[in-house]
């Protein structure tokens, strides 16, 4: 039992590591003052937020590490690279010493790659204290990150709400500082024991008390704000309260064993049918372990099933010879989940790259958005309220990774393939940017920034899951890492098409910070609204096709699942 509370505070650890290293998050809350100081164009800006970006491609560089050194010291390698980026930059924007633009550029890199290595920590963490129950446990705590920006602007408004660049100050200790706390827990690490039926149970219930705990948490972010410094340290120490509140968990888990052994086993309850908790209620989504367990749940057939399965897909082909859209959605697609996809088997497969095209025109396209959020505010004339949007942005992308997990929860009761669930998050971004291309109000601007930060959240979480169940479990690492390639390309792509719209409508303004190019009113990013508007709908449009193409295996799956929970 003192095993069991151990691995919840190493939970809590890695919700607080979460929550306080999603500094990629709060760019746009120092971009503006960034490009003045350094002179710069929006289009070079943008290569910087391409930069950071770009660390999350060399997230095999924090596995590689991981052979080599202990979990504790990734961590506070982790934490130096973000001491190091994020810290000279703050000395950059603040004038101290001055530094080339590459300099800059390659602080970006090193400050982005810190995210990614923090990020390898958590899922390592979360896999092997939460075997049974891992989807849960690496759903909760990867939605912590979304909420990184909301708390950054509380702790800045807290100290100094007229300072900008005290953000990149904050990113560079806070991470470091949130490490030093963490690091007892994951020392102490338990060894990992099969639990029982029942624990397992319990484990889910505790999943879904902390799911609440969370919701709670994001409402008292989004609609809890101040400019005035008392009322932000109180609300900031509320936030922090709310954090560490998870905590009581190990107190309730040694408090539940005392009652057990001292009261509960002095009484005798021979025959009782008594049940706290239906089985039938509770019963998540088994994650695929290995090949062992995709046979035990009816994901790989035998020889003969294979046959049939065969038989199946050239007669559903066959049938649909004369309808080029049937042809289309039924040429080499997935007949079963669970199949291991090696990297070289994986870029042939149509499935997988219309799925990176739903993410690249979905998922990326709004984290672009909030790069981009402190000049859109800015050449709307709501450069007040950059901070606001920015915390807007952020609750309602910790908001969608959490409804990310809903389809584990509801499963029982509504089941749904999950790359449905996708094509249902990508419906809010087109609609999100012809809003905001069609109107420049306040109410708009504010809607628009929800709907998007509620899309690309949910894409950022389910993507873990959705990548495990078409390619296997046992490649998801590099199988991930494959796919978010696109983050770098799209922040790249995306931002230098809104900045070449900006630039040509820019002109000089001496009096607005310093001389450089600034572009006001609603021609700035109309263009680029409209671009990503379209662009987005060919990301809905892809994932639909990936959704037609794999809802037979996914339903084949919940069929043999079914049958396994009967037997």
């Amino acid at each position: 039992m003192a095993g069991q509370s151990r691995k919840w505070m190493i939970l809590v650890a890695t919700i607080w590591i979460q929550a306080f290293t999603g500094t990629n998050f709060d760019f746009s809350a120092y971009s503006s003052e960034f490009k003045a100081v350094l002179g710069v164009s929006q289009v070079q800006l943008n290569y910087l937020a391409t930069a950071s970006d770009l660390g999350k491609a060399l997230g095999w560089s924090s596995g590689l590490a991981l052979m080599y050194l202990p979990l504790w010291m990734v961590m506070f390698l982790a934490a130096a690279m973000g001491l190091i980026g994020y810290g000279v930059q703050w000395l950059v924007i603040t004038n101290i010493i001055a530094l080339p633009y590459f300099v800059v550029f390659l602080l970006c890199l090193l400050a982005g790659c810190s995210i990614c290595w923090f990020n390898t920590v958590c899922f390592v963490l979360c896999i092997k204290n939460f075997p049974c129950t891992r989807p849960l446990a690496l759903a909760l705590t990867v939605s912590f990150n979304g909420v990184s920006a909301a708390l950054y602007n509380l702790a800045a408004k807290s100290l100094n709400p007229s300072s900008t660049s005290l953000y990149l100050l904050l990113n560079a200790f806070i991470p470091l500082f949130t490490s030093i706390a963490a690091v007892i827990p994951i020392l102490r690490q338990p060894p990992v024991d099969p639990l029982p039926h029942d624990a397992v149970k319990h484990e889910q219930l505790t999943f879904l008390k902390l799911n609440l705990l969370a919701v709670i948490t994001g409402l008292y972010l989004l609609f809890l704000h101040s400019s005035n410094i008392s009322t932000a340290r109180f609300l900031f120490a509320g936030a922090i309260f709310l954090l560490i509140l998870p905590l009581g968990i190990p107190g309730i888990i040694y408090a539940r064993d005392w009652f057990k052994r001292t009261i509960y086993s002095s009484f005798q309850f021979e025959g009782s049918a008594f049940m706290l908790v239906n089985a039938d209620d509770l019963e998540l989504h088994k994650e695929l372990l290995s090949r062992e367990n995709s046979v035990a749940n009816g994901l790989i057939y035998t020889a003969n099933n294979e046959d049939s399965i065969q038989g199946m897909s050239r007669q559903n082909t066959g049938a649909s010879e004369g309808c080029s859209c049937d042809t289309i959605i039924g040429k080499d697609r997935l007949v079963m989940l669970g199949e291991e996809h090696k990297a070289k088997m994986l870029v042939s497969r149509i499935d997988f790259w219309l799925y990176y095209l739903a993410y690249f025109c979905g998922g990326t396209i709004g984290l672009v958005y909030s790069n981009n959020l402190g000049q859109i505010a800015q050449s709307l004339g709501q450069s007040p309220m950059t901070s606001r949007l920015i915390t807007m942005y952020s609750s309602f992308s910790f908001f969608g990774r959490l409804i990310s997990a809903t389809p584990d929860f509801i499963r029982k009761k509504f089941y749904f393939a999950r790359t449905g669930w996708l094509v249902i998050a990508l419906l809010p971004t087109p609609i999100a940017f012809f809003l905001l291309a069609a109107t420049g109000t306040e109410m708009a601007l504010q809607a628009g920034t929800a709907l998007i930060g509620l899309s690309s959240g949910f894409i950022f979480a389910a993507a873990v899951s959705i990548t495990s169940e078409l390619f296997g479990p046992n490649s998801v690492g590099v199988n991930h890492n494959i796919l978010i390639t696109n983050i770098p390309v799209g922040s790249l792509v995306y931002g230098f098409l809104a900045a070449t719209f900006y630039d040509s409508k820019a002109e000089s303004r001496p009096g607005f910070m310093t001389d450089s190019l600034v572009c006001m009113g609603r021609k700035c990013y109309f263009l680029t609204f409209v671009w990503w508007g379209c662009i987005s709908i060919l990301g809905l449009a892809s994932s639909l096709m990936l959704f037609l193409r794999t809802r037979l295996a996914y339903d084949r799956f919940e069929r043999n699942r079914l049958s396994t929970v009967l037997v």
